[in-house]
């Protein structure tokens, strides 16, 4: 077709007034071809990927102690001419990486931390711990920030040769288990010139979607009681068990369940009991996770379990200490011209092309777990992009902080495929893929996505502006953003400070050496991939 003929259809396109951005991407040859260019050189940046997950995942650190993980990604980044700002909003372990200059301000985020006791050899389809006890990346975080970077180096080396204005920013999800950061980070200003935020979570499809997905927002706060300690056998009597309104506490919970909307999820553990038996606690604690579909019922949930708490402490002639949230997520609400922009990209890339033996692992974990072994999927599973629940059947749901990023600038979340259906999440089983050529080929098929995408950003302005335009029209036209945490709050930055000094010494001894080893599974002597024989 000739220049004038391409001039036309260009024109008539953006003059329909059904033209949207995803069709404005389409009808752009150039940008095509850079996209084309962009995956290639995806695919050639496959060692680095490799090298990036198996590394983060031999750190294995948990949440606001991610100092390995975040001294290594921000050592690459500031390698490749990015500016780093650490120590973001407080908060030692977050940091933000730019490179470019002008709009747009494309922010790409991915989370860092991992699961208490999930500590697991990879490749091996049954519980083998490197350091028993220790944690380890049971929800594949490790893997997140290599999509990232990856795409951001490639999108980079077009950007810097074609001369395209623009500016990249990186930025890690901090104690995201925790639901610990993100606010923080909204609350700093870190997030205020973006345009687009593009983040990545590990999953075992290729998918995003748009609207209320299924996540619940969230309250994470624990209550600190006081009593008073005294011979448990001698003189019980004397004694003011803390201990014991941490239990009442819990059974006024239970009992107040059946008076809860399904939708709800609620769970706690016991952190302080007391120190021996014989000694009545004169301290105890118990932290809470409150989930509800939205900023008021959360709210609501949090305010009745403080009237718990003050009626165990009455009860049992306490005192009700402290209260201190200590994480926080809104529910997520994702951009849909953004997300209908990546769903393109998504159809383009398609699924990896799974070997044997990553289909021998995930049948070996889903024999073991005793689930269905149907495997790794070849195609992506939803045919369509996926849009936003139904309100009135919505039922149960993780939560991420994520989504009070998503209600402060146009977001989308990128799930790839470097982990197995039918895992239980937060668990050992969610570890064993997360440094296996399965993990590094999700990635890469992330990762092109994710810089095809960024590119659709750079030469199509329509993405940004409709993306503004759903966001100021649809999405906050009648809920405004406010943060669950006060403003004198601060981020909780002393969480898993003793399990990570218990357990990093040891850990060191196991960190991924890719001076010496092509793989961490080769550091490791694992040959990929160990399965039960009974069940093979």
């Amino acid at each position: 077709m000739r220049r004038p003929a391409l001039l036309a259809l260009a024109i008539a396109l953006f003059a329909a007034p059904s033209f949207t951005a995803a069709q404005a991407v389409a009808a752009n040859p150039r940008l095509d071809a850079l996209k084309a260019e962009a995956t290639r050189e995806i695919d050639g940046k496959a060692k680095m990927i490799q090298e990036i997950i198996d590394q983060v995942y031999s750190f294995g650190e948990l949440g606001f102690q991610e100092f390995e993980t975040s001294k290594y990604l921000t050592g690459i980044l500031e390698a490749n001419g990015f500016t780093i700002e650490r120590g973001v909003a407080g908060i030692p372990t977050a940091w933000v990486a730019r490179w470019g200059n002008g709009k747009p301000v494309i922010a790409l985020g991915s989370d860092l931390d991992g699961i208490p006791q999930s500590n697991q050899k990879p490749a091996t389809a049954f519980r083998d711990w490197i350091v028993t006890g220790a944690p380890g990346h049971g929800e594949g975080h490790n893997s997140g920030q290599s999509v990232n970077i990856a795409a951001a180096l490639v999108v980079k080396k077009i950007m810097e040769r074609e001369k395209i204005p623009g500016t990249l920013m990186l930025w890690p999800g901090v104690a995201e288990e925790q639901l610990g950061t993100k606010a923080y980070l909204v609350r700093a200003g870190v997030f205020k010139d973006v345009d687009v935020n593009l983040f990545t979570h590990v999953g075992d499809d290729l998918a995003t979607g748009w609207g209320n997905l299924p996540m619940l927002s969230m309250i994470s706060a624990q209550f600190k009681f006081k009593g008073q300690s005294s011979h448990a056998a001698a003189a019980p009597w004397r004694g003011k068990s803390a201990l014991d309104a941490v239990m009442l506490m819990g059974q006024g919970w239970e009992f107040h369940r059946e008076h809860m909307e399904l939708a709800q999820r609620s769970h706690y553990v016991i952190t302080d009991g007391g120190d021996q038996p014989n000694v009545v606690p004169s301290t105890a604690s118990i932290w809470f996770y409150f989930r509800e579909r939205d900023y008021d019922r959360t709210m609501a949930m949090f305010e009745f379990a403080k009237k718990v708490a003050q009626g165990a402490a009455l009860m049992t002639d306490t005192k009700l200490d402290t209260v201190v949230m200590v994480g926080s997520a809104w529910s997520g609400h994702f951009n849909r011209t953004v997300a209908e922009v990546m769903y393109q990209n998504i159809k383009k890339v398609g699924m990896p092309v799974w070997d044997e033996n990553d289909q021998t692992l995930a049948k070996g974990i889903q024999r073991e777990l005793g689930v269905p072994d149907s495997g790794l999927q070849s195609s992506p599973r939803s045919l369509r992009l996926m849009g936003p629940v139904n309100e009135a059947t919505r039922m149960g749901g993780g939560s991420d902080d994520i989504g009070d990023v998503s209600w402060n600038v146009p977001t989308v979340t990128l799930n790839y495929p470097s982990n197995i259906p039918g895992m239980p999440g937060h668990n050992w089983a969610n570890g064993i893929a997360m440094a296996t050529p399965l993990a590094h080929k999700g990635v890469v098929a992330g990762a092109k996505v994710q810089a095809m995408t960024v590119l659709d950003i750079l030469f199509t302005p329509k993405i940004v502006t409709d993306a503004w335009d759903y966001f100021n029209t649809v999405q906050t036209k009648t809920t405004k953003y406010v943060s669950f945490f006060a403003p004198t709050d601060q981020p909780a930055i002393w969480l898993n400070a003793e399990i990570m000094a218990k357990y990093r010494p040891e850990m060191k001894k196991f960190y991924y050496d890719p001076k010496k080893y092509p793989s961490y599974l080769d550091q490791l002597g694992i040959k990929y991939p160990v399965v039960r024989k009974t069940v093979q």
